[in-house]
């Protein structure tokens, strides 16, 4: 079982995640074997699992340790995740994901999405059967719930070129943020940490999360196909505007409006063009620089924690974020 190779350097994780991927991959049953097949390539197509890393490094915040259930919660939130990836690839009709076919390119769209929602029934059922409480339930369905509005967000402002960028924080605050934050809430409370600590832990993924999804969206203006593994700049051709465009366009969008108004048609000219203003008004810096505004913030946090082997790779693990060559 091949894992990213950021993960040497840890290899407690490294082995606390492998046997996650184990747990997830026993729990996948679907009648359709090949469809069966297709969610387990997923599961090992290269992706870097920090979400169930960093709930597996909360999970040790609290004094009441437990490894096995640990993995199960953080087994969970990673089908989660990847029933969002799936019904994400279906609205933005992506060719490819983590560097292979997307399961509606290869099967249909009704196939992808029955999966999505097959996977967030097992994500339900792991969380059920190891939560410590009825009221810890419903907390994460709340917040299951503020994921899936981050994406309906997202939708209904496609294509929208007066968003701003408190629009586009409080989009990707529930479409990427609330599930890292759940990682890390989960993993303290399951962990029996003071209400202080699990809030703490709370803001830790928060933080970590709008960092993640600014670089990420930095990225698809920075990295080639081969390096992101997925399309560049298929965003902003499928209408989802997010913050280098945003920071760009805020006192120029008269130069911007002819280009976006062509949307899907939008040649590789053009798409050069866009790159060029981009560049011109210094959106990627400005967002790189709230990036790392929200990466300081999640580092602070980290040091209020209870000192700990965790505690030290946690911040190891969120200062490599901002450089991305993880």
């Amino acid at each position: 079982m091949q894992l990213h190779p950021m993960w040497d350097a840890y290899p407690n994780l490294q082995t606390d995640l492998k046997d996650v991927l184990t747990t997830i991959e026993k729990s996948i049953q679907i009648r359709d074997k090949q469809v069966e097949k297709n969610v387990k390539d997923l599961i090992h197509a290269g992706g870097k699992l920090l979400r169930p890393a960093y709930a597996m490094l909360a999970a040790q915040i609290g004094p009441d340790w437990d490894r096995g259930r640990a993995i199960a919660v953080a087994g969970a939130l990673e089908v989660l995740h990847m029933a969002t990836l799936i019904h994400d690839d279906v609205v933005d009709d992506a060719p490819t994901r983590r560097g292979i076919p997307t399961i509606h390119s290869k099967y249909g769209r009704n196939y992808a999405v029955y999966t999505g929602d097959y996977l967030f029934c097992i994500c339900f059922k792991i969380l059920s059967s190891h939560a410590s409480s009825v009221e810890n339930i419903e907390f994460n369905s709340k917040n299951i719930e503020k994921i899936l509005m981050g994406e309906l967000d997202q939708m209904r402002m496609r294509y929208d070129i007066n968003v701003t960028v408190r629009q586009y924080l409080s989009r990707i605050s529930g479409k990427t943020a609330q599930l890292f934050a759940l990682s890390t809430f989960s993993g303290a409370s399951q962990s029996k940490a003071t209400r202080f600590q699990v809030r703490n832990a709370w803001n830790i993924g928060h933080y970590l999360g709008m960092a993640f999804q600014i670089i990420d969206d930095v990225l698809d203006y920075t990295s080639s196909d081969d390096g992101l593994g997925k399309p560049v700049l298929n965003d902003v051709k499928q209408g989802v505007y997010t913050l280098p465009l945003i920071y760009a366009m805020q006192k120029h969008q008269a130069e911007f409006q002819p280009l976006l108004e062509k949307q899907l048609d939008m040649s590789d000219a053009d798409l050069e063009q866009l790159l060029a203003l981009i560049a011109k008004y210094k959106g990627v810096e400005q967002a790189f620089a709230l990036a790392d505004k929200y990466t300081n913030k999640a580092l602070r946090e980290i040091k209020k924690l209870p000192a700990g082997a965790y505690r030290d790779q946690m911040y190891a693990l969120t200062s490599a974020i901002l450089k991305r060559s993880i």
